[in-house]
């Protein structure tokens, strides 16, 4: 009976703990950023489809969000982490690092802009939302495998 309980024990205790591991693979914490930048563009489109009244510290908050995310987004794709945890990463990430950075970069440089120019209404957030965007779709263009 004392094995039972003890082996009982150890596969709850590893259930509990393999949520944990996941939680740090790199196909997570991208997803995770993904849906930071997703959230945070979608409330800038609904202002510049006038869906949502034009917010300047909303506006500047999400534009910050996709900054940060930015910074640190490439760091999230190191060898190993091609596939699993239903990634979107297209192999084209690995076999094309140095285009994949420039992507990158040329989008956290439009949300860098975007930061810089702090939009006070809605003509100065629809300016710096065109460029960000376009970068954002360009990456995913080569980037992202595409859902079937």
């Amino acid at each position: 009976m004392k094995f039972r309980t003890m082996f009982a024990a150890a596969l709850i205790g590893a259930a509990a703990f393999a949520p944990a591991i996941a939680a740090d693979e790199p196909q997570v914490v991208r997803q995770e950023m993904m849906k930071k930048v997703g959230g945070a563009t979608g409330a800038m489109a609904k202002m510049v489809k006038g869906e949502a009244d034009f917010d300047a510290a909303a506006a500047l908050a999400a534009l910050t969000a996709i900054s940060e995310v930015a910074g640190s987004f490439g760091e999230q794709f190191p060898e190993g982490s091609e596939t699993g945890m239903e990634t979107e990463a297209a192999p084209a990430i690995w076999s094309d690092r140095a285009g994949f950075d420039a992507k990158l970069a040329a989008f956290k440089a439009s949300a860098d802009a975007g930061v810089a120019a702090a939009p006070a209404d809605l003509d100065g957030l629809k300016a710096v939302f065109g460029p960000l965007t376009q970068n954002c779709g360009a990456c995913h263009e080569t980037y992202r495998l595409k859902k079937s």
